[in-house]
């Protein structure tokens, strides 16, 4: 098999898997269904493994599979562009995707439609691979709609609940509001350029630099236009602040969707589609700096929000909010290969934390409140000891995957100095202790402390708010969950532990992205961190001094204390504080201010629209009226036309006497 075969094999395995057994999977025994697709998933990963070691070996590809459309001077095409960026990432989305299949079999089990989530996540599988493939925009905008397309597919698979059907419209939505962004940037590379392959447009970029974007009534540079609309559209697909909010919603999809989602493919589009385009933004130090100061938002603001989150998978989806939001910050520091670093190993860490908060999720009924938890260690000792791991990691623990890419993103950001930085910093670093404290919360709340799932009623929560929720409470013991579920979790671990310590040197110091990403001379944090830091060893060694250790363990001791020590602590913190909770509680209105405001707005203007235009104008005065006009102009025509030949003459003697005297009039 040739190479460019085996390229088209990676992308075309899954989308078969998807079709073949969405068309045919109810004609076939269930258990067909994830055979099939999990081969074929299986099939695109090793074809990936195959792939990287040929560009290991220095074979770098960008060629057209075919033309799909041509205007005028210009082609569009299907293409792929195979360099170490892109392998990176594939192996990223195949991996996590395969995982996630063989996990779906014992979670989805009793599920009706277990073949159609399978032909989902397949589907999905496919657009996210077809989107960091693409060797130009068209393609590019094509896995990224398609993204969005399967997204709402699966936020919103068990269709009869009201809120699964809420939050994937919420997601369709205002994704919708970024990708018009996104479109309108790639229009403006067109418009200027002509061409949307990637290696025509970053060839050009340089000599416009100092052009004014071609925008009415504006004048701003064209280059940081360009970016700008290209990171909106990063902001709806990564969750950015203030395109977040549908992040959050999204867990009412099947966990096994939501660790896909958040792990390896829709939020990591817009971190990959930013590194990718860092020709672009090395042009452009607002571009920068605006991408660093909106991540730094969401790194700090959103990881505030996990703390008082009592949902398993909310707490986790949040830490997804504010670990996109670090790599944003990377991004903003051109430490683009910080960005996908930590995109990397976050996507192994946070898959295992999101399989595991559904293994818990299984073992306990489908209760997902994590005030009905507690003291799972024992029974569940597979997924308490793969969850700490995943913790660890999440917090950047020396020695673990997230230690290396998250200390990593800290030191590029303390050694930039584009506008923003020291706030980016400043948020960096603070969010470490916000991050140890939620995920040891949730930890400590799950696994350890007083068995709460036994008991009928709990009189209080942990923070002393409300009484008890309404889940159900479970008699009798939980248990550890199937092999096919704790297969996964054992798989995402090793990673999680390892591959920050293997990569680290190769893709921070060893020039590993090659051409895939550019960065100019004077964006030098990079450069210092490197001369700084000769390796893993020395970046632990520097861990032991510096501020983020310390305040990572200073999260943890917290966590403890007001959980497993004094859990009335956190009572009395929350009744003295109330107006500070109630804002944390209510997302801080954005939610609230975007119904009234948009969709309100909407809702408004349609019925204005409706009131005023169509029963006003239209229906009363253009149709409803002409009828009343003609009706009221004949029943006064009517009364002339009496069948009289005297009143025909008089009226005959009558008209020529109005012409003659108009006649005499105007003469």
């Amino acid at each position: 098999m040739t190479m460019q075969n085996l390229y088209l094999l990676v992308p075309l395995a899954p989308l078969a898997g998807a079709i073949f057994v969405g068309l045919f999977g109810k004609c076939m025994h269930r258990a067909w269904s994830h055979r099939i697709t999990i081969a074929l998933v299986a099939v695109s990963f090793f074809a990936s493994l195959a792939i990287f070691n040929d560009v290991q070996a220095g074979n770098v590809y960008n060629g057209s599979v075919y033309t799909w459309l041509t205007s005028g001077d210009t082609s569009f095409q299907v293409g792929f562009l195979i360099d170490k960026l892109t392998v990176t990432m594939m192996l990223v989305v195949t991996f996590v995707s395969l995982m996630v299949h063989i996990y779906t079999i014992g979670y989805m089990d009793e599920d009706p439609g277990y073949q159609r989530f399978f032909s989902y996540i397949s589907l999905f599988t496919f657009s996210m691979l077809m989107l960091v493939m693409a060797n130009n925009f068209m393609q590019l905008f094509f896995g990224w709609e398609a993204v969005g397309l399967v997204s709402y597919l699966l936020i919103g698979f068990w269709y009869n609940r009201e809120t699964a059907i809420y939050a994937n419209l919420k997601a369709f939505l205002v994704n919708r509001v970024g990708d018009f962004g996104f479109l309108l940037g790639i229009a403006l590379v067109l418009m200027v350029f002509g061409t949307l392959q990637y290696d025509a447009v970053f060839a050009n970029a340089a000599s416009h630099a100092k052009d004014i974007a071609p925008i009415p009534c504006v004048s701003w540079n064209l280059i940081t236009a360009i970016c700008i609309l290209l990171f909106i559209g990063a902001m709806g697909k990564s969750a950015q602040f203030p395109l977040h909010v549908w992040l959050p919603d999204s867990m009412e999809g099947p966990t096994p969707i939501s660790a896909l989602i958040h792990a390896a493919t829709m939020v990591t589009a817009g971190i990959f589609m930013v590194a990718r385009m860092s020709p672009l933004f090395e042009l452009s130090e607002t571009a920068l700096s605006f991408v660093m100061v909106i991540g730094a938002i969401t790194a700090l603001f959103m990881g505030f929000l996990g703390i008082i989150q009592n949902d398993i998978k909310r707490v986790v989806a949040y830490s997804t909010l504010s670990q996109l939001g670090y790599m944003t910050v990377a991004l903003g520091a051109s430490a683009y290969s910080v960005a996908i670093f930590h995109l990397m190993t976050h996507a192994f860490f946070k898959a295992l934390l999101f399989l595991a908060a559904g293994s818990v999720i299984i073992a306990l009924h489908h209760d997902q409140d994590i005030r009905n938890m507690g003291g799972l260690r024992k029974y569940m000792p597979i997924t308490w000891i793969t969850s700490l791991i995943g913790s660890l990691a999440l917090i950047g623990t020396p020695f673990f995957s997230g230690f290396y890419s998250k200390d990593s993103i800290i030191e590029a950001v303390a050694l930039s100095h584009l506008p923003g930085s020291g706030f980016a910093y400043f948020a960096v670093v603070a969010g470490v202790f916000v991050t140890a404290f939620y995920s040891f919360r949730m930890y400590f709340l799950v696994f350890h402390g007083k068995e709460r799932f036994h008991h009928p009623k709990p009189t209080h929560d942990h923070e002393g708010g409300k009484e008890d929720d309404g889940h159900a409470h479970h008699h009798g013991n939980p248990h550890e969950t199937p092999w096919v579920v704790t297969l996964p979790l054992i798989l995402l671990a090793i990673p999680s532990v390892l591959v920050g310590y293997i990569a680290i040197e190769p893709m921070l110091y060893g020039g590993y992205f090659g051409d895939s990403i550019f960065i100019a001379e004077h964006h030098h944090a990079l450069h210092e961190m490197q001369q700084e830091f000769h390796g893993a060893f020395a970046m632990v060694l520097h861990s032991l001094t510096s501020l983020p250790l310390w305040l990572a363990i200073a999260g943890v001791a917290s966590s403890a204390f007001f959980y497993l020590k004094r859990p009335d602590i956190p009572a009395a913190i929350k009744k003295r504080f109330q107006f500070i909770y109630t804002l944390l509680d209510n997302k801080y209105y954005f939610d609230r201010f975007n119904d009234w405001f948009f969709a309100g707005g909407a809702r408004g203007t349609s019925r204005f629209l409706w009131k005023f235009g169509d029963v006003t104008l239209i229906d009363g005065l253009m149709v409803n009226g002409t009828a009343k006009l003609v009706g009221m102009f004949s029943g006064a025509i009517r009364h002339l036309q009496s069948g009289y030949i005297y009143h025909y003459a008089f009226s005959m003697i009558i008209g020529v006497f109005v012409l003659l005297t108009a006649r005499n009039w105007f003469e």
